[in-house]
This record gives structure tokens, sequence and C-alpha cells, in this order.
């Protein structure tokens, strides 16, 4: 057994509405660190008690959505003194957050679609007057499109709104950018190959993401040079601004003119077939099982 990592959690499952996608993560992690003589275990914390992770010296964390990618596990990795992959408590309770994500951002300069935050309450005729059509609405704190719909008709909003709230308290519509879709996967300090993705169905949603075959990803993107140098530089500012570390993954979009707006980071981005990540490591030269080891070496203790 490769003895530089110790006994390693390959934690996967979870309770989040992602815990189908974060169990692929996690088995396509376990098998890349056993092909490579880790010894690796799986850690499903729906089923096993937290305290059992005593006794572990890393933990990679493949766990999508609440309390895996929210910073409540990364909490508890702390205290239990445990390196783990990813970013610390803050960036991922950040990140987790596509509102207070976007303040941030904003803040510092950067660009990221115009937006609104709903209530039951909202005068929702107005915000699509604002915003304009087609718009998204989706819930501020979850991950993999779950609770997402595309509005494309005047006085669709509400009923929008009503299904992202049957998932997270904190709903947001956001100005429909048509340009394109795309993401920057961050590696240690390195920005990999942009990849643009062209889903077959009306925009990347849980099915174009997962479970459908049709859908095209172009890595590295067909940008120019000049233009995906200053997308990853911004990427890489978006990553550090929330304080992240090890690995993440920077969603965007692009407009018609070619301008850039930046949607959300993924802390514990997708390590399934279908993911991104991956696919922009081997764009880079580096095959998934050399992807999962170098993300394992970044594991770390944020708080002394």
């Amino acid at each position: 057994m490769k003895t530089g990592f110790g006994k390693v959690a390959v934690l996967m499952g979870g309770t989040s509405a992602e815990r189908e996608v974060s169990l692929r993560s996690g088995e396509g992690v376990l098998e890349a660190l056993r092909t490579r003589g880790v010894d690796a275990f799986a850690f499903d914390p729906a089923i096993e008690p937290l305290a059992a992770l005593k006794g572990y010296d890393r933990a990679f964390i493949a766990l999508h959505g609440g309390y895996g990618e929210d910073g409540t596990i990364q909490g508890v990795l702390e205290l239990l003194g445990i390196p783990y992959t990813g970013p610390g408590v803050m960036a991922s309770a950040l990140g987790m957050d596509k509102f207070r994500t976007k303040l941030v951002w904003q803040a510092a300069g950067l660009p990221v679609p115009e937006y609104a935050m709903l209530e039951a309450g909202s005068d929702f005729a107005a915000v699509e007057r604002a915003l304009g059509l087609p718009l998204f609405v989706k819930p501020a704190r979850d991950g993999s499109s779950v609770g997402v719909t595309r509005v494309t008709e005047a006085g669709g909003l509400e009923a929008a709104y009503g299904i992202a709230a049957r998932h997270d308290s904190l709903v947001m519509a956001e100005r429909g950018v048509m340009g394109g879709e795309y993401t920057v996967a961050i590696l240690g300090d390195e920005a990999l190959p942009i990849v643009r993705i062209e889903p077959a169905t009306a925009f990347y949603d849980y099915d174009a993401k997962y479970l459908r075959d049709d859908t095209r990803y172009v890595c590295p993107a067909e940008l120019a040079p000049d233009t995906a140098e200053a997308i990853q530089a911004d990427a890489l500012k978006a990553f550090r601004l929330l304080d992240a570390q090890g690995w993440s993954r920077v969603d965007f979009l692009m407009d018609a003119a070619g301008q850039h707006y930046f949607l959300e980071i993924n802390t514990a981005p997708g390590m399934t077939s279908h993911s991104l990540a991956p696919m922009a490591a081997r764009a880079a030269g580096i095959e998934y099982t050399d992807l999962v080891l170098k993300i394992l070496s970044l594991a770390k203790k944020h708080r002394a």
C-alpha cells in the first residue's frame, strides 16, 4: 500500500439531493485510489457515524450539496484533525451560497449575471420586466441544477419560484445569458483548459449532466487564446477571493458579444464519467487516476 497517504476515507453519498451523483463520484475516486495502491475506504455519512472517521489519516470529499459541500463536513474534519481535499469551512460555505458568492465577486469587480432574490410576496411581473426573458430561477444553496427552471414566457416566474422554493428558502432569478455555457476547473494554483458545454436540452439541467449521452463537450473550448487566458485568470481570482484552496470548478456563461459572467463555484466537483473536471484534466494531459492522486496530495487541515 502507498504509505504517503495512510488510511484514506472517501466520503460519498450523504443526505443531500445530490446523493446518487455523489455515490458515483465516490465510486470512481475509490477505484482510482485503490488501483494506485492507496489504502482507501468508502465512507457514507448517511450510514456511518461521523465519530467513525477517527483513525483515518486523510479524507477525499466526494460529497456534493448540503452537509458535504457547504462547510459542514469540513468543520467536522477540522475538529477531528483530519486533512481533507478541497476548500476549507468558510470557502465551502460561501461557495454553496450562490447569492453570497455573487456579492463577494461583485465587490471585487468580477462580472456576474444580473439577478434578483425572490420570496413568496415578490412582484414577479416586475422582476420579469427588469431581468427580461429568458431567465433562470434556482435554489441559491443547491447544486446539480436541482430545482432550476428556465422561464421563457411572461407570467411563468411565480411557478418557477414555487419549484425552487421546495428545495431552498433562498431563491434567485438570473437574467438569461445565452451565448454559451462553460466551466473552468482549478487544480492547485492552475486553471485547467476551459470546457464548453453544448446540451441537447434547453439548458444544462440534471438530465443533461448525468443521464443523457447527447450533451456535447468541447475541451479546450474554441475561444481565442487571449480570451481564454483572461477568463482563466478571472476564474483563479474568483477562486482565491473566496479563499478556496486545493481544487474547485468555476462555471460561467458567455453573451453574444463574448463577455463572460461567472455563475458559481463548485468546491467538491463531480468525478463521474460525465464530469467536467476530469475532462479538463485530460485536456491538460492528466488522466483520471493521476487527477485523483493530485487532489488527494493537496489535502490539508485548514486551521492549526
